[in-house]
This record gives structure tokens, C-alpha cells and sequence, in this order.
């Protein structure tokens, strides 16, 4: 099972999965045909809309793909504080004309019925994040012919990963742009992320199924450091951002290289869950009173950020980014999938020409 995965794509470079309309099938299919892993975001969409994306993406390659797909949330307590939040959240309501969410708007995502899809016309992979499904939805996906990933952010939860039965793990950096794939959102643990290669060498010494590493990267160089630490792949999400295929808004793209937008921090703000994006002023002022309730913040806010965007007004945007974002290249993305792999064979040679073994790896 260590080769199934990497066996599917020439290349090990997945595109990140990354939800709310920029992983699109333009994008997957134009990594899947330069010999990655070209990936599909089913988060924020109704089973049917990932099936029609999916059967778009279908008619644009005939390589591999993955589909990724948010697990069910558990309730929230605390329903006062996300009243409170809405409260604070007014004045930005009024100021881009448009009414808050509903807070009580889901929370499964629709994930038996997105199941049921995946089950009833199977697609080569399939990743989850913000938890582990059970041994029972591997079991089918499995017979279905699906190989499945899982995203764990601590060497705790890659074990849990694998005593479920998944096939391989993802191992998030706090380096990652968007959210977070932590299996239980803890107010608590705010901040106490672990780098990417820390986390690499951690689980892979807590596990004996292959592990991707997701985090910050966006240079062959650095797939060359997480494959030297045992990763068996990188994936990457902002260094797809910017290309002409990801559905990203065109602000969000400029934003990524803007040195107004210096630097991003991990925030609840927009979400309720700690994701990284750059730092604008709704972070700065709605971060650091944000709740822990997601994804109630998530529906809360659905209306300010799209209002925000259609403003052109990319300070009330939700502007995921990871901490490699200001690396990021303005190239198609079967381009940039070749670059990322020469800069890897370059890094690779440099390697082998230092310890003398005069050859690639």
C-alpha cells in the first residue's frame, strides 16, 4: 500500500483541496495532466454540486483525482456567545448592506449524501478533514476502489487516522493556509501548531501509513526536504492560488504578492475555526473576540464576505493564505506542476552531488 497512492500520479505533488470555489475542475485537471494529483473541494457544496463537478472533471482528464470532504461537526454549547459575535458583527453588516447569516444554517455538510455519491460512482481518492470517519466508510471506500487520506495535525491524531483504516495521512503544518484539520477544536490549543517538518518526522515515526506533507510549501526545494523527511508527497494549496485555473477571487490572487498583506496569523474570525489568511482589518478587529463555534461563524459571516468581494473591499475578505504566500507564482498550473518538479530533480541532484553518491536519489 506505500506505492498505491504515489503509483497514481508521476509527480508527488498534490494540489490542495481548498474550499469555497478555487478548487475547481479546471484547476484539478490541469494538475492531474502534468502528473500530479489534481484535487476537488466538496466543502460548501451539496452532494449534487460535487457530483457535477466531479462528471466536469471527468470530461476534462481521464488521469487521477481526489475529492475532498468535510466531516460532520459536533454541536456547539455556547450558542450565547455566537449571539454575542453577531452583535459585534453588526456594524459590518450595515456597512457592506447586507444581512448576517443564519448560524444554524448545518452542520454535517451534507457528508452521508456526498458519501453516498462517492460510493455509488467512485473516484481514485478521496481525503476527509476536521475528523476521522469511521472504519466502516474506509471499509466501503475501499471495495469501492477508493484509496482514502485523512489530515492530522499532531502524531496523536495521524494514529488515529491510521487505526481507522485509512490508507495514508496528511500531515498539516501550522505553516497551511485555510483551516485547520484539527479532529477536535479546542479553544485551548490555540497556538500550539507544530511546523511541518517537526510534524513529518514526528508521524512518521507514530504510523506505518504513507504520510503527505501540507504546509507552507512552494518550491521544488522544499518537496525535496518533506520527501528526505518521509514524507511520501507534498501537497500544496496557496502555490496553486494564483494560477490562471484556480477559481480564486481575482483580489485574493493580488493579495498573495501585496505588500500591504505582509504577513498571516491563524484566526477564528471569519470561520470560528483557526485557519490562516493574511492579516486585514477584519481579522484585526473581529479576531480576537471570535468564538469557537464552527461552522455557526462560518454561516454567520457567508454574507459580509461575499458582500466584501463584490465591494471589491479585499479588508472584509477571508483571504486564506499559508506562510509561504508572498513565494507565490503567477503560472498556469501544468506549468507550475513542472517547475515545482525540476526545481525537486535540481534539489534532489544538489543533494546527491554533496554526499557524494553522484546521482539523484
Amino acid at each position: 500500500m506505500s506505492s498505491a497512492l504515489t503509483d497514481l500520479f508521476p509527480h508527488p505533488i498534490v494540489q490542495a483541496p481548498m474550499a469555497g470555489g478555487v478548487s475547481v475542475p479546471q484547476l484539478a485537471a490541469a494538475v492531474s495532466e502534468a502528473g500530479g494529483l489534481g484535487f476537488l473541494a466538496a466543502g460548501y457544496k451539496t452532494a449534487d454540486g460535487m457530483y457535477q463537478e466531479i462528471k466536469q472533471l471527468r470530461g476534462l482528464t481521464s488521469r487521477p483525482f481526489g475529492v475532498n470532504v468535510f466531516m460532520p461537526q459536533p454541536e456547539y454549547a455556547e450558542s450565547g456567545a455566537v449571539e454575542v459575535y453577531a452583535h459585534q458583527l453588526a456594524g459590518e453588516a450595515a456597512w457592506y448592506e447586507t444581512e448576517l447569516g443564519d448560524p444554524d444554517s448545518g452542520r454535517d455538510d451534507g457528508y452521508d449524501a456526498k458519501l453516498a455519491v462517492l460510493l455509488d460512482n467512485p473516484v481514485p481518492v478521496v481525503s476527509f478533514h476536521f475528523g476521522v470517519p469511521s472504519r466502516e466508510v474506509f471499509d466501503k471506500l475501499r471495495r469501492a476502489g477508493t484509496l482514502t487520506l485523512v489530515t492530522a495535525t499532531t502524531a496523536e491524531e495521524a494514529r488515529a487516522v491510521e487505526q481507522a483504516g485509512a490508507d495514508a495521512v496528511i500531515a498539516q503544518g501550522v505553516e497551511a493556509g485555510g483551516h485547520q484539520g484539527t479532529h477536535r477544536d479546542l479553544a485551548e490549543n490555540d497556538g500550539s501548531g507544530i511546523g511541518l517538518l517537526s510534524l513529518v518526522a514526528q508521524i512518521r515515526e507514530a504510523v506505518g501509513i504513507p504520510v503527505v506533507a501540507a504546509g507552507g510549501i512552494m518550491r521544488g526545494s522544499q518537496i525535496a526536504a518533506v520527501l528526505a523527511a518521509g514524507a511520501s508527497a507534498a501537497q500544496l494549496g496557496t502555490a496553486f492560488l494564483a494560477t490562471p485555473e484556480s477559481g480564486a477571487d481575482a483580489l485574493h490572487k493580488r493579495a498573495l504578492t501585496d505588500p500591504l498583506f505582509a504577513r498571516t496569523e491563524l484566526t477564528r474570525a471569519f470561520s470560528g475555526r483557526p485557519a490562516r489568511g493574511l492579516v486585514n482589518r477584519f481579522m484585526r478587529e473581529h479576531g480576537p473576540y471570535a468564538p469557537a463555534a464552527y461552522p455557526e461563524v462560518h454561516h454567520l459571516t457567508s454574507p459580509l464576505r461575499k458582500a466584501a468581494a463584490k465591494a471589491g473591499d479585499a479588508q472584509g475578505m477571508a483571504l486564506w493564505a499559508g506562510q509561504g504566500h508572498r513565494l507565490s507564482r503567477e503560472l498556469p498550473a501544468g506549468r507550475l506542476v513542472e517547475v515545482l518538479a525540476a526545481e525537486l530533480d535540481a534539489a534532489r541532484t544538489a543533494l546527491s552531488a554533496e554526499d557524494g553518491l553522484g546521482g539523484p536519489r
